[in-house]
């Protein structure tokens, strides 16, 4: 025969009281605890650079002032000096020319691409594979190889040119009329394997019997691609873009290894005016301008696609 249990009035809860009724108070603590991590982590590597170089476009910021620590405020100079400078124009026209043009061609290629390995055929996967490399490559690298291709001289392309009867001596780097198309081409191979991969990825989960229903209703290839693909793979299209937009933007390495900015100022964006004005002309507020101009513009471009994605949504 067993007795019960009496608890005494006021005594403390056990280990095994649930956690629904410990105190409440715990919870909100409990879960800043996960994410105060994140939040000193972005302070520490976003916040803080970020408001560092706003205040920096408004100094008078030289190499001296690494030592002595002095970086008096010189107010609108530093924009007004940007903003007057016929290099700035250019370099956002070739900044907005150079993102489009790449955004354009790495999307249309890399849907061909995806759809195509949607099929099965041998060597499928190996041929996927290798498409994979130019990604994989760092983009220095393929800088550096792209401008031995494309040497106006010695390069592999003007020779084969040459051998089938065109022209071969084409100033794809030399020419100001011809080395911003030459980068773009450039870009365009190196971002074609990253719009596959998740264009692909998002053909997997398309049902079927969508395609299965459209050939029984008589549907030709285009009206299916149109009418089920396109619409079935938005959202991930979106990501792509969106991913692709602030990548592309911003882009040194690639056109420092290829033109340096080169000829005449031809292939000059904004991601490379930044850099010389920074650190070959040493002008530290005039960069810091400049990145400011790019952040902007890449947080325009955020708040629309926010703001498209809600309307959508709704």
């Amino acid at each position: 025969m067993t007795t019960p249990t009496v608890t005494a009035r006021g005594a403390a809860p056990t280990a095994g009281v649930p956690a629904a009724t410990r105190p409440r108070h715990r919870r909100p603590l409990a879960r800043w605890g996960f994410v105060a991590p994140a939040v000193l982590f972005m302070l520490l590597f976003f916040g803080y650079p970020l408001v560092r170089n706003v205040v920096m476009s408004f100094q008078h910021y030289t190499p001296k002032t690494f030592f002595t620590g002095e970086a008096p405020l010189n107010g609108f100079d530093n924009w007004s000096a940007v903003f007057r400078d016929a290099l700035f124009g250019k370099a956002l026209w070739h900044t907005l020319v150079f993102t489009a043009g790449s955004l354009l061609g790495q999307f249309c290629a890399g849907l061909a691409l995806a759809v195509f390995f949607t099929r099965r055929f041998p060597l499928n996967g190996v041929l996927r594979s290798l498409i994979l490399l130019p990604w994989l490559v760092p983009m220095v690298v393929s800088g550096i190889v792209w401008r031995r291709i494309l040497d106006q001289d010695t390069g592999v392309l003007n020779s084969f040119l040459d051998a089938i009867g065109l022209d071969g001596h084409t100033p794809w780097l030399t020419s100001p009329h011809m080395a911003l198309l030459s980068v773009i081409l450039v870009n365009i191979w190196i971002g074609i394997p990253f719009n596959m991969v998740i264009l692909y990825g998002g053909l997997q989960e398309v049902p079927r019997e969508l395609y299965e229903a459209a050939a029984l209703d008589g549907a030709s290839g285009w009206r299916t691609f149109r009418s089920i693909t396109l619409p079935t793979l938005r959202p991930v299209i979106t990501v792509v873009l969106v991913l692709g937009f602030m990548s592309t933007v911003k882009i040194l390495d690639l056109i420092l290894a290829l033109t340096d900015g080169g000829p005449a100022d031809a292939t000059q964006t904004l991601g490379t005016l930044t850099y010389q004005n920074s650190f070959v002309r040493l002008d530290f507020g005039a960069g810091a301008v400049v990145g400011n101009v790019l952040i902007l513009i890449s947080a325009v471009f955020a708040v629309f696609y926010l703001r498209a994605n809600r309307t959508e949504g709704k």
